[in-house]
């Protein structure tokens, strides 16, 4: 033990690994807090994708399909036919 505190490069390690850990700019903390974004942002893209996915897949139906288009209009838009009265009940 005594052997290895007079050692220059012990103390030259210390010194690099209490630099790295505290004060260098790619210091433990930040890379966890990086990769946590980073996992964080990996299933935000994920979600989006798959919200794409849907979205895309209403759109071709909705472009084949007029009956419903117009069940779709009428749910989301509150469209109606001009002869006919549309009443929406709120949940609360």
């Amino acid at each position: 033990m005594q052997h290895l505190l007079r050692n220059k490069y012990f103390y030259t390690l210390v010194f690099f690994m209490v630099w790295m850990l505290f004060f260098d700019q790619n210091r433990v903390s930040n890379q966890y807090k990086l990769q946590k974004n980073l996992s964080n942002l990996e299933a935000q893209k994920q979600f989006y994708l798959s919200e794409i996915e849907n979205q895309t897949n209403i759109i071709e139906a909705l472009e084949r399909d007029t009956v419903l288009l117009e069940k779709y209009a009428r749910e989301k838009y509150l469209m109606k036919r001009d002869n006919e009265v549309v009443y929406v009940i709120v949940k609360e």
